[in-house]
């Protein structure tokens, strides 16, 4: 007997005992009777095998009951336990509901809106493309590498929810086959892109990158994540998914760079995933790639940051004046509530 919340199933096997019980007869016997081994019928008896269409017929011969009526004991029964496991799966997927942010992800559209628990755990195993939620903790998409600023449980079904986004958008956008060489040559017009506004520079990356064979996807932000951007593979294509999180340019440039240092430096093929050394030198990666070390370092030699220079300094680099800023306030140059009117805000990255 097998039991979920509501429903009980109760195998064939219960009814096959009672009627050996009413004849006195054993399990030896019965199975002698039904030239059947004792170790089958033991099994038949507790559920564990299938009462096939053949076995329903010998049931017919050594018990006298019509061998359709085991058939319909071994139907109802297998329904009923669908429905226990159906039941039990709900109930597990109940709980790892609370993790998901789904009104943030049906307010995207990713999902359909509902206040119906249940529904919303149909919608998201249609979302997540498995029969129940409870595999997801399995890492159905191996190797991401990211950028995110925080750790946490809900960071982590946020990180998964992105993933499976980014995937399916993925599917749309036809790329070239992955070629590095070709993304390294290509850093730097990527980076005077940095000029540009959202509704200029996404075609052009979506392009530019799809020709070294990697489909970029644009994300909405969802809060408390901490995530600004995913990587990995899909099939024959790389995936990268941006957020525009906080709205700034310099963040989302930034973590541009710091996905594209992952691909470069080779930090997709590991199987355990990005070590904390890993992030760094994705990190250092894009800090140089937006202001080499060099020039930073001839700016903050002169001392002088004042809103003349940083601009002037932007602008012989060809960036964005917001990385400028952004760079000084990371490092310690100037306080992080001077010039944030030089940093451009995005509204989308759409």
């Amino acid at each position: 007997m097998i039991r979920s919340r509501t429903v009980i199933a109760t195998p064939p096997g219960a009814t096959i005992k009672e009627q050996l019980f009413d004849r006195g007869m054993t399990q030896k016997e019965f199975a002698s009777r039904m030239e059947m081994s004792e170790k089958h019928i033991s099994k038949l008896i507790n559920g564990e095998v299938q009462l096939t269409s053949d076995m329903a017929l010998r049931l017919e011969m050594v018990l006298g009951v019509p061998a359709h009526f085991w058939n319909n004991l071994e139907s109802n029964y297998r329904e009923k336990l669908a429905r226990v496991n159906a039941e039990s799966e709900m109930d597990e997927d109940l709980e790892i509901l609370k993790k998901i942010p789904y009104n943030e992800m049906a307010k995207n559209q990713w999902v359909k809106q509902t206040r119906k628990k249940e529904e919303r755990v149909v919608n998201l195993r249609k979302f997540f493309e498995v029969v129940r939620l409870g595999i997801l903790e399995k890492a159905l998409i191996p190797n991401i590498v990211c950028r995110k600023l925080g750790e946490g449980e809900k960071s982590d079904y946020v990180l998964i929810s992105y993933a499976q986004k980014a995937k399916i958008e993925s599917r749309n956008i036809n790329t070239d086959p992955i070629n590095i060489e070709k993304l390294k040559e290509m850093l730097a017009e990527i980076r005077k892109l940095t000029t540009h506004e959202p509704s200029v520079f996404c075609d052009c990356l979506t392009k530019r990158l799809s020709k070294c064979g990697i489909a970029l996807i644009f994300l909405p932000h969802i809060g408390g994540s901490f995530l600004h951007g995913i990587t990995f593979y899909e099939g024959k294509k790389i995936v990268i998914g941006m957020t525009v999180r906080g709205k700034d340019a310099d963040k989302f440039w930034f973590s541009l760079f710091h996905e594209l240092g992952h691909i470069i430096l080779g930090h997709l093929s590991l199987v355990e995933g990005t070590s904390s050394e890993d992030e760094k030198e994705a990190d250092l990666f894009a800090k140089n790639m937006l202001i080499p070390d060099y020039r930073f370092k001839e700016l903050t030699d002169k001392g002088i940051f004042d809103k003349n220079s940083i601009m002037n300094f932007a602008k012989e680099e060809g960036i964005d004046t917001g990385i400028v800023v952004g760079r000084l306030q990371k490092e310690g140059w100037i306080k992080y509530n001077c010039y944030n009117e030089l940093k451009t805000k995005y509204q989308s990255a759409t």
